[in-house]
């Protein structure tokens, strides 16, 4: 089966055109080139999931975070690359545009969007995830929708994007939020069996985006900074931009009582072609804070800690040392006041920020000022001390330069030597986030190696890259049919899972 989305007009859009524009059409490969070696461990798929628009959007209102999600998926097994294939995410807008029939799904997972931002596997599915609200969509292995999926009628208004999973338990632990639920964002811990078994609501004092948390052995960690709700930014009616500002404050401190959450997740299926702006502003009013969470413990044991005026969208992790709590960050100056570039231009850094649970403060640090995002750590270390993180890297960024910086490298943090290794892939080559995956279970930190999607504008492809993440030296090049747009997240999901 394929299927083909309208063209995207050309654009000067920095997310609809290079590497960031839509591919139009879903496909097959199989036996696909291989240069070098995979290693004969390798016994999995490595995913990725994107926005990735159906019809040409309107350039003044979208946003990259806006696009239908698109799976991509690569079968690595006997050291050969098996297949790969793309596949949209079907929600009942996409498979309507489409021609197909929706395969349906609960309503009380979420909101109805082609979830776009990451993909894992957990309790034997794969799962494509969105925040804000919206729902978890099941696929197959093969990337083919089955439908929303609720954690088997556990999950109730959305997750988030970003869960974590404890290496000891592997148990999901998640912050969520959504307008709909306004001041009050979720801490959930769903077992290995797929159930949400654990809830917390914690009531802020007002709606903030917060796309990511942090997690250690005894703590969660919140990210309350200042990005505010506002709808109808974009709105250039008078009395309709006066009904949005009231629904902005009405949002912004109440929740919606059930009854209407409910309605708007039943009929979010109905609602036609999602065409609405970002509803979140930089909001420098507000303090920047972070909240310490036990992991068991209720919202009144939250502590609150100050932290200059910052976003941060990734953390790369986070771990307890006796009386402090250290976070490694991605920083942003700021976020969502320089259009649809999101951020300003060159304003991210690696830091590290130790909570002082003693001294009830939070100092910061600069560990690395290149322009950085997309940071991953061993999974087997969430939570625990880690040595290295992987992030991409826009190495070759000019001073002033202007527009959406483009990937050029991948940096490896070594945090005991203090030290970053980067490595670039020639001249025109971009690379996506990259996924560390160990030798063996019981491999050291840095026995593996690290994959990611890298696309060559010569040629207008993309490739999967293997590195030995030791020497960061290239083991194997798997060479893909077409290209894989700039996206978000993904995951290897070894074969067990």
């Amino acid at each position: 089966m394929t299927a083909t989305a309208s063209s995207v007009r050309e654009s000067e859009h920095p997310f609809l055109s290079g590497n960031f524009a839509p591919v139009q059409r879903e496909f097959v490969a199989s036996e696909l080139e291989v240069t070098g070696k995979i290693p004969e461990h390798l016994d999995g798929r490595y995913l990725r999931i994107g926005p990735n628009p159906l019809e040409d959007p309107d350039p003044g209102r979208y946003n990259w975070f806006l696009g239908a999600g698109m799976a991509h998926g690569l079968r690595l097994r006997d050291g050969k690359a098996q297949w790969y294939r793309n596949r949209w995410v079907r929600s009942a807008y996409v498979a309507d545009a489409l021609g197909e029939r929706w395969p349906g799904g609960p309503h009380g997972g979420g909101l109805d969007f082609a979830a776009n931002t990451n993909i894992i596997g957990h309790a034997g599915r794969t799962l494509a995830l969105i925040e804000g609200g919206g729902r978890p969509y099941e696929l197959t292995d093969e990337l083919e929708t089955i439908g929303g999926w609720d954690f088997c009628g556990t999950l109730v208004g959305g997750y988030s994007a970003h869960p974590k999973r404890d290496p000891a338990t592997g148990e999901l632990h998640a912050v969520s939020y959504s307008p709909l639920r306004g001041n009050i964002v979720q801490y959930t811990v769903t077992g290995v069996d797929g159930k949400v078994r654990h809830t917390v609501d914690i009531r802020l004092d007002a709606h903030t985006m917060m796309h990511d948390f942090s997690l250690t052995e005894k703590y969660v960690v919140l990210y309350d900074l200042p990005v505010a709700l506002e709808f109808g930014a974009s709105i250039r009616n008078a009395p309709a931009r006066v009904v949005a500002r009231m629904l902005t404050r009405l949002a912004s401190r109440h929740a919606a009582p059930d009854f209407l959450l409910r309605a708007a997740l039943r009929g979010s299926s109905r609602g036609g072609r999602p065409d609405f702006g970002l509803p979140y502003r930089w909001a420098p009013e507000r303090q920047a804070r972070v909240g310490v969470l036990p992991r068991e413990g209720t919202a009144a044991d939250i502590r609150w800690f100050e932290v200059q005026p910052c976003y941060v969208f990734h953390p790369l992790n986070a771990y307890d040392d006796g009386q402090r709590i250290v976070l490694d960050v991605v920083r942003h100056a700021s976020a969502f006041d320089s259009g649809a570039n999101i951020t300003p231009l060159g304003s991210q850094s690696l830091d590290r920020w130790t909570v002082d649970l003693a001294a009830g403060r939070v100092h910061e640090q600069r560990l690395d000022d290149t322009t950085q995002e997309f940071p991953r750590v061993d999974e087997r270390l969430v939570g625990r001390r880690h040595r290295f993180g992987y992030t991409v890297g826009a190495v070759g960024l000019a001073p002033g330069a202007q527009g959406t910086p483009t990937p050029d490298a991948i940096l490896k943090h070594d945090a005991v030597a203090g030290s970053t290794q980067v490595v670039r892939f020639g001249d025109g080559r971009e690379p996506g986030e990259f996924v560390f995956v160990p030798s063996t279970p019981d491999a050291a930190e840095d026995d593996g190696v690290a994959m990611g999607f890298v696309y060559d504008r010569a040629t207008d492809r993309s490739d999967l890259v293997l590195l030995d993440a030791q020497t960061l030296e290239t083991v194997a090049t798997v060479k893909l049919p077409g290209r894989v747009p700039h996206g978000f997240h993904g995951n290897w999901v070894p074969s067990e899972e």
